[in-house]
């Protein structure tokens, strides 16, 4: 019996890291290798099922709050969209190794083979669907008022957006997140209307590690609903790296 528990537990680890690090990847989340694997390792209470007797309504709420818990310890939490994306994503790749798993273990079972391919078929449009999203995420660090900032940025290549007398590129900064305030107001228009952005000046700013020389300022805005992302990066900041 113990031999057979260590390869329940050795199976387990496995099977946890590689979902956490699929979602990682798949979602470009950036996340330290170490929270994937103490994750993992929290995976591993799921084990107590074995030991411990659950009707079956209490293993699956188990087993929701324990997969909730491992995705907070190694995604964080930014909002509400980026935590159930981050589960979802997770719930996916599980289900999915876990039913490779099991056709390999009983490959004499047509209907769960059947149900397999319209998994991953599903699987993986929804992953070309995301590519054209996610390739565009990049890390910046942003300095402003002394203060470091570690973000998620989106690269639009339709924000080109620029102070009209001096300039200088413009970033938006989710600024329900951060609540700054800005003292440089910069005129913008839309289609439909004219309008006022409140910005600030940034120190410094780097790209993968690269510090981008050009001066640019830090529109705050109230407004963007992308999944995961704190700031939508001007294009023209790119140029040289």
């Amino acid at each position: 019996m113990r031999v057979y528990l260590d390869i329940i537990i050795v199976i387990n680890f496995i099977f946890d890291f590689i979902s956490l690090l699929g979602t990682s990847i798949v979602l470009k989340r950036n996340t330290k290798l170490f929270r994937i694997i103490l994750g993992s390792i929290l995976g591993e209470l799921s084990i107590l099922s074995i030991f411990i007797r659950f009707n079956s309504i209490e293993l699956i709420l188990m087993k929701i709050l324990l997969s909730i818990f491992i995705n907070l310890i190694v995604f964080g939490f930014h909002d509400i969209r980026y935590f159930f994306t981050n589960l979802y994503y997770f719930y996916l790749l599980e289900l999915l190794l876990g039913g490779l798993l099991y056709v390999v273990r009983s490959n004499n079972y047509l209907i769960e083979i059947l149900i397999g391919i319209i998994f991953i078929y599903f699987f993986i449009k929804s992953i070309k669907k995301l590519k054209n999203n996610y390739n565009k995420y990049i890390s910046i660090r942003l300095d402003i008022n002394n203060n470091t900032y570690k973000l998620n940025a989106f690269l639009d290549t339709g924000n080109k957006l620029k102070d009209p007398y001096l300039k200088s590129p413009i970033i938006i900064l989710d600024n329900n997140k951060f609540n700054l305030e800005g003292d440089i107001l910069v005129p913008y228009n839309t289609c439909n209307s004219n309008n006022i952005l409140r910005c600030i000046k940034g120190s410094n700013l780097y790209v993968n590690n690269k510090r981008i020389n050009k001066k640019f300022l830090i529109g705050l805005s109230n407004n963007i609903n992308l999944d995961g992302v704190d700031c939508i990066f001007n294009e023209e900041l790119m140029e040289g790296i």
